[in-house]
């Protein structure tokens, strides 16, 4: 599980910073992406990138400000015309539905895979047997959202060795007893899944969230999270530009991570008014709240252990 950032700016783009788009790479886990938000030219970014288009599973979108979905539509065309066939579902807030469907008809763009458009509240959004997705509102402009991503806990792995050394060869019995079932062997004996298998391994958990202003809801998203990504659009002595145009600074952001008990913080959606050579400022504000703080830049990519 990587986390990529295709692009970390804020607005408009610039040289050195595109506007907003994340890949969650879910290569081992499902063979497959997640894409959160959009943001114009994400499709030139990720040619940039071994990321391939037709893995791009589901998108999710935190709120519908042109910087987060005017790439949208240009990128679904494209991985029809580049080989993708296998569903993709886009979760967006209220109005995603008629911003694509009338970006397709008017462009003429015809996919050669089916879209499932999902627009939603606060809540869960989706869950399988791998993941829960989690989306509250924030505090925005427009309606924006966080998403909670937590993996479900893994099974303990099978003590084929200890099984061996008891005389038990290999077999279907090693499938039953994974799955916790008490086994009669030829010999009488009788065995119990739950001595040869290991504790649970925990799911990760990440936030990513939206644009927004300090607000309760982005501590809900964020409690205990293995990562969460916030945005810092302004540095800390620009709280009242922040809070003025529904945004947060490095310090508030780095306030979110501390209250929710977050383990690492990747700020992201940093203004153009900050130059490369302010970068490692805003994160060292940022640190002086929360110091396992990371400023993010576009390509930058994170592990997720």
């Amino acid at each position: 599980m990587n986390l990529l950032f295709l692009g970390t700016g804020a607005g408009v783009p610039a040289k050195l910073r595109n506007v907003s788009a994340l890949a969650l790479m879910l290569l081992e886990e499902r063979n497959a992406v997640w894409l959160f938000d959009c943001g114009e030219a994400t499709q030139h970014q990720i040619l940039h990138t071994s990321l391939k288009p037709r893995k791009i599973e589901k998108i999710f979108i935190t709120h519908l400000h042109g910087d987060h979905i005017f790439g949208l539509p240009g990128l679904l065309g494209s991985r029809s015309f580049q080989g993708g066939t296998s569903e993709l579902t886009v979760y967006g807030p209220k109005g995603i539905r008629q911003f694509l469907e009338v970006s397709l008809k008017i462009s003429g763009t015809h996919l050669r895979y089916p879209l499932t458009i999902m627009e939603f509240d606060d809540g869960p959004i989706f869950e399988d047997s791998q993941f829960t997705v989690e989306a509250l509102l924030l505090d925005h402009a427009l309606p924006s959202y966080g998403f909670r991503i937590t993996e479900k806990d893994k099974q303990g792995a099978l003590d084929a060795n200890k099984l061996r050394e008891e005389g038990i060869p290999p077999g279907p019995i090693y499938k039953r007893l994974k799955a916790g079932e008490a086994v009669t062997l030829e010999d009488g004996r009788t065995i119990h899944g739950s001595d040869y298998v290991g504790p649970s391994q925990k799911g990760r958990v990440l936030a990513i969230l939206g644009d927004t202003r300090p607000c309760q809801n982005a501590v809900k998203l964020s409690v205990n999270a293995d990562l969460l990504v916030h945005e810092a659009t302004f540095s800390g002595d620009n709280a009242e530009m922040a809070n003025e145009y529904f945004h947060s600074t490095t310090l508030q952001a780095a306030a979110i991570a501390r209250d929710a008990n977050a383990r690492l913080l990747c700020l992201t959606h940093i203004s153009s008014r900050y130059g490369k050579e302010d970068w490692d400022q805003l994160e060292k504000e940022a640190q002086s709240i929360f110091p396992n703080t990371k400023v993010v830049s576009d390509f930058t990519n994170i592990a997720i252990p």
